[in-house]
Formats: C-alpha cells, structure tokens, sequence
C-alpha cells in the first residue's frame, strides 16, 4: 500500500485524499493518504520527516517553492516553473503538474484559448504553471501582479505575455485567478489590484462585467466571491475543482511510473462526479 499525503499551511478542507485514493483505485492500487498542514514558520522542523513518512507527496500553499531545497532533481515543469507540488520521497525528485491540469480542465469545459485575451491574476507558481500553458497554446496573455519584482522575475523566465503593473478595464475572453485570494482565511474576497490611475481596489463588477468568463483555481469554497461576482455579471465561471482532479490524476501516474492519458483522466474526472455530486 502506497503511503501518501498532502502538505500545506492549511489542509483541512483538503479533498485531495478522496480524490488520490479513487483515482489510484481505478489504476489498480491501494493507498493510505493523510493531510498534513504545516505552519509556515515550522516547515523547515518538519520537511525532513515527510521523506521517512512518506512514499510520495503532494505539495501546495505556500510550499511549492520551500521545498526545492530537500529535493536532488526537479523534473519537467517543475524545472521551468520553480515550483513543485509531487514528490517522490525515496529519489527526492520534485515534479509538477498544475500546467497539465489547467489544460485538462479548460479543455474539458469549452474554453479555448488559441487567439484569446486571458488575463491573469497572479504570478506565484500556480500562476506560472498557467501563464506558460497559456502561452503556448497561443492566448494573447495578461498578467497582472502585485509584487513588481515578482512579475519581472516571471517575465525574464517565461517570457510570452504582457506584464502589468496596473490593470487596464477593457475586455477580455476570460480572467484567471490564480493568486488564492478567496480561500481559508480570504474568504469572501476578491484580489485586490491597482487599476489604470493608481486605483487600488479588490476585483469586482468593473472588471468582472468586461469578461467573457471568469476561471478561479480555487476549489474550496465551490464558488469564490470572483466567481460569485462573474456569475452574477451573467459570466460563465469556472471552479479549480476539475484542475485539482487532472494535477492529481498526472501526479499519481508519476508515482505509478505511467504516463499520463487524457482521455482516461476524463473518464476518471466523470465518474468521480458522478459518485461525488
């Protein structure tokens, strides 16, 4: 039996262990999943016993970065992004698979993105992840973030969109929220941005009005006040729910040592919704 686990400040409400135990149910594996939260003050006390604990983990808020340090290898994205969120505890090698479950969720729901105005909101390693998928599947990309030094760092990185200090209220096809704003402690709000002026304000109706969607990867709570706030615009919305399906789909063949299917993610995503409503 596979011993894994979710580590972040506060993975309480975390629905990843019912979502690993039945997707590595449905690949053929039994395994054990635990939530470990972690204050940030007290992660260095505790990283090294994840490795003994565990086979494998799952890394989010705010650890993503943190954690590099006690790794031997990072993989893949998570070499482009700077950011992991699966370990493989044995090998300490850091991978990441938020870029493959944003596609996934975005494809599945309709939204294309080639020829597209994304703005997004955020460029911390989720934001990464999702400005380079972006990117590369030809979206003409926004991002706006609150940290200069932060942004430019990303830009130098990842180059391929346009960075902004100030966030104009002009149209786009869909806006993207990928700062956490509107979860655990930030419930019931928005990001908050400067505008165009030097307006500083949380993203509300002004924007929200402009958009042609609205996606937050938030998944708990279901419905963010962004999204609240675009639903109620008349928006089409979409939750990180799905994403959180897809990464942990991706991450679990990783530890299986498989690759990754999409189509058999999809069938999985269905059926846990179904079972799951």
């Amino acid at each position: 039996m596979l011993r894994l686990a979710v580590v972040g400040k506060d993975v309480s409400a975390s629905s990843s262990p019912q979502m690993h135990t039945f997707i590595l149910r449905g690949m053929g594996k039994r395994c054990s999943y635990e939530k470990v939260s972690v204050a940030p003050a007290e992660f260095s006390v505790h990283a090294e016993e994840l490795f003994r604990r565990f086979d494998a983990f799952n890394v989010t808020i705010p650890f993503k970065g943190e954690i590099i340090p006690y790794l031997k290898e990072l993989k893949g994205d998570a070499r482009i992004f700077g950011a992991v969120n699966t370990v493989l505890a044995r090998e300490r090698i850091g991978c990441n698979t938020d870029g493959f479950g944003f596609s996934m969720m975005l494809e599945n729901a309709g939204y294309l993105c080639a020829g597209k105005r994304v703005l997004v909101l955020g460029a911390g390693g989720a934001g990464r992840s999702c400005i380079k998928m972006l990117s590369a599947s030809g979206a003409e990309v926004f991002v706006y973030e609150r940290n200069e030094e932060r942004l430019m760092s990303v830009y130098r990185e990842l180059g391929g969109f346009d960075p902004l200090t100030e966030v104009p209220c002009v149209p786009y096809d869909f806006i993207v929220n990928c700062t956490g704003i509107g979860m655990h402690d930030t419930v019931g709000k928005t990001p908050t941005v400067i505008y165009e002026g030097g307006r500083v304000m949380p993203v509300g109706e002004e924007l929200l009005s402009q958009c042609g969607g609205a996606v937050d990867l938030i998944y708990v709570p279901e419905e963010s006040k962004f999204l609240r706030i675009a639903r109620e615009c008349g928006k089409p919305t979409l939750s990180g729910g799905a994403m959180l399906f897809y990464q942990a789909y991706c991450a679990d063949c990783i530890i299986l040592g498989r690759k990754p299917d999409p189509a058999a993610a999809k069938v999985l995503w269905e059926k846990y919704r179904e079972e799951n409503p």
